[in-house]
C-alpha cells in the first residue's frame, strides 16, 4: 500500500487549499501589509534577496528601499553593491554591513564612496581574505563619511588610504583591524579634532605600516593601540581621555628607542603592555590615574625582558586597581628575578594572573604580599594550560620559609580565586592566606572547569578548619562545558565545616 492509499491522502486533504482569489492571481494579501510589516519581514533576508523583491510589483519596487541597514554577506561583487547603494529609490541609510571573502582592494573600493553618501549611522566591514591569499596589493581609499557614527573596518591586510579632505562630522567611534597602512599614513590627522570633532573612542587592531602617530583631541576618551609593532613616535594630546591601551605597539631595535609623549590628566585607566623607558618615553601628569595594567613579569626568565614592567610601576605612589600578570618560564633554565621587585605602589586591589604551568607559586605570591599590606581586595587568577604538577624537590617552592614566616594582611577583607586544580600547593598557599588575612570577610573559590565534585569536596575538606567563624568561604563549579556559568556548591552538596 502506497502513501497515497495509506496515509498519504488524508494528509493531503487536511492541507489547507489556495483561496480562489489566490489561485487565480486575484488579491495580494501580502502586498497589502503595511509597509512597516514588510520591511520587518525583510529585515530578515539577506539584502541581495530583500532587493530582488522588487520584481514582484510596483508597489514592492519601492518597499525594499525603506530598509533602514543593508548586509551584504559574503559578497564579492563591489559592483553589484554599489549599484543598490546607488538605486535610486535608496533612502538615508543607519547601518551598511558587508562581508566579503577572497575579495581584492577593487571590490571594497568600488562601493565606499556610494556607502559615504548613504550612510547617516554604522559601517561595518570585514575582509575574511587570509594574508597569504591576497594577490592584489592595491589601495583602498577610505572616501570621508561626513555622516556616519561608527566605522569598523577589518581590511584582510589590504592596503589603507585616508582622505587628506572632509571632516568627519557625526564619527563617534572607528575601528580599524587588519590594515596595512599606506606610505606616510596621516591617522592621527584624521583622527584629531579638526577632522572628527566627536571621535570618542578609537581602536587601532593587528595593523602594519603606521610608524608615526600623532593625535591631539578634544574629544577622545578611549584609544586601544594593540599589536601594531611598527610603531617609532607616538604623541597623544587628550585632555579629556579616560583610557589608554597600548600593548605590543612599540618598535624598538639595537640603535634607538621608541619616543612617546602621552598628555591626558583626566586618564582613569592605562594599560601599559610594552616596552617602557622613562627617558623616551613620557606619561605625563597622571594623577586621576585608578587603574593600571603592566606587562608580563617573569618569575623566572631574562632580566631585561622585566625591566619595562619594573620602570612603569616606579613611576607610581599610589595605585587604586594594579593588574599584574606573573610568568613562569623554565625554571631550570633561567634566574629567578622576583628579587628584582622591590616595592610596588600603595595598592587597594591586587589583579595577578598567574602563568605558572603547574609548578608552585606560594613562595613567589608571598614576596607580592609582603609589599602591598594594605590590600583590602585581592584576585587570583590561575591560567596555566598544563594539569601536571611539578615533582617533588622542585625549586619552585623555595624558599619554603614562607609557609612559617609572619605576615599580617589586616586590612584584606575579600579575596577571589579562580581557575584552582585542586594540586597540595594550592591547599598549602590558601591555608596560609587565611592566616594572614586577619579580617577577611569574604573568600570566593571556582574551581578549574575540568575538576569534578569529588576533587572539588577532596580540596574543600582539606581546608576545613583553616578559616575563621566570621568569614564566609563559597565554593563554585562551572555548571556546564561551555565554561560560562559558575554555580555556588551548596552546603547539602559539600557536607560540613567551611
Amino acid at each position: 500500500m502506497d502513501m497515497e492509499q495509506s496515509g498519504g491522502g488524508a494528509i493531503a486533504a487536511r492541507r489547507p487549499q489556495p483561496s480562489p482569489a489566490a489561485a487565480g492571481g486575484g488579491e495580494d494579501l501580502l502586498g497589502a501589509l503595511p509597509d512597516d510589516v514588510i520591511v520587518l519581514i525583510l529585515l530578515r533576508l539577506d539584502t541581495a534577496a530583500a532587493v530582488r523583491t522588487s520584481v514582484l510589483s510596483s508597489r514592492w519596487r519601492r518597499v525594499w528601499a525603506l530598509l533602514p541597514e543593508l548586509c551584504f554577506h559574503l559578497a564579492p561583487d563591489g559592483h553589484r553593491i554599489r549599484e543598490i547603494l546607488d538605486a535610486p529609490e535608496a533612502l538615508s541609510l543607519v547601518c551598511i554591513s558587508v562581508t566579503t571573502k577572497a575579495a581584492g582592494p577593487e571590490a571594497a573600493a568600488a562601493w565606499l564612496p556610494s556607502a559615504a553618501r548613504r550612510l547617516s549611522g554604522d559601517l561595518v566591514y570585514h575582509n575574511m581574505t587570509a594574508p597569504a591569499r591576497m594577490k592584489k596589493r592595491g589601495d583602498v581609499l577610505l572616501p570621508c563619511f561626513e555622516k556616519a557614527t561608527s566605522i569598523e573596518l577589518n581590511m584582510g591586510f589590504l592596503r589603507l588610504a585616508l582622505p587628506s579632505l572632509g571632516v568627519f562630522a557625526r564619527l563617534a567611534e572607528l575601528s580599524l583591524m587588519r590594515v596595512r597602512f599606506r606610505g606616510q599614513c596621516e591617522l592621527g590627522d584624521a583622527v584629531s579634532s579638526p577632522r572628527c570633532p566627536c571621535l570618542q573612542k578609537l581602536n587601532v587592531y593587528l595593523s602594519r605600516g603606521l610608524h608615526n602617530l600623532s593625535i591631539h583631541s578634544e574629544s577622545l576618551l578611549q584609544i586601544v593601540l594593540d599589536n601594531l609593532a611598527s610603531l617609532r613616535e607616538l604623541t597623544i594630546v587628550a585632555p579629556n581621555l579616560q583610557r589608554l591601551d597600548v600593548k605590543h605597539s612599540l618598535y624598538k631595535d639595537d640603535e634607538s628607542e621608541p619616543v612617546a609623549n602621552i598628555t591626558a590628566p583626566q586618564l582613569v585607566f592605562l594599560m601599559w603592555r610594552d616596552v617602557y623607558d622613562p627617558e623616551s618615553i613620557h606619561l605625563g601628569n597622571l594623577e586621576r590615574l585608578q587603574r593600571l595594567t603592566t606587562n608580563y613579569f617573569n618569575v623566572y626568565g631574562l632580566q631585561e625582558d622585566n625591566q619595562s614592567c619594573l620602570n612603569l610601576l616606579q613611576q607610581f605612589k599610589f595605585i587604586d586597581t594594579l593588574r599584574l600578570p606573573l610568568v613562569w618560564q623554565d625554571i631550570n633554565e633561567y634566574p629567578y628575578l622576583m628579587g628584582d621587585m622591590e616595592m610596588l605602589p600603595q595598592i587597594r586591589f591586587l589583579y595577578l594572573s598567574i602563568f605558572n604551568e603547574g609548578h608552585g607559586f606560594g613562595a613567589n605570591l608571598f614576596r607580592v604580599l609582603r609589599i602591598c599590606t594594605g590590600l583590602r581586595k585581592l584576585s587570583l587568577v590561575l591560567r596555566s594550560s598544563s594539569n601536571l604538577e611539578c615533582l617533588s624537590g622542585c625549586p619552585c617552592d623555595e624558599p619554603t620559609s614562607w609557609k612559617t614566616e609572619e605576615l599580617l594582611l589586616n586590612h584584606l577583607e575579600d579575596i577571589r580565586i579562580l581557575n584552582l586544580k585542586g594540586a597540595d600547593h594550592e591547599v598549602a598557599f590558601l591555608k596560609q592566606l587565611f592566616k594572614w588575612a586577619t579580617v577577611l570577610k569574604k573568600m570566593t573559590i571556582a574551581f578549574d572547569y575540568q575538576i569534578s565534585k569529588s576533587k572539588a569536596e577532596e580540596f574543600r575538606q582539606a581546608l576545613a578548619g583553616s578559616s575563621r567563624p566570621e568569614t564566609f568561604v563559597g565554593f563554585y563549579m562551572y555548571q556546564d562545558a561551555d565554561k560560562r556559568v559558575l554555580v555556588l556548591i551548596k552546603p547539602e552538596d559539600q557536607g560540613t565545616g567551611l
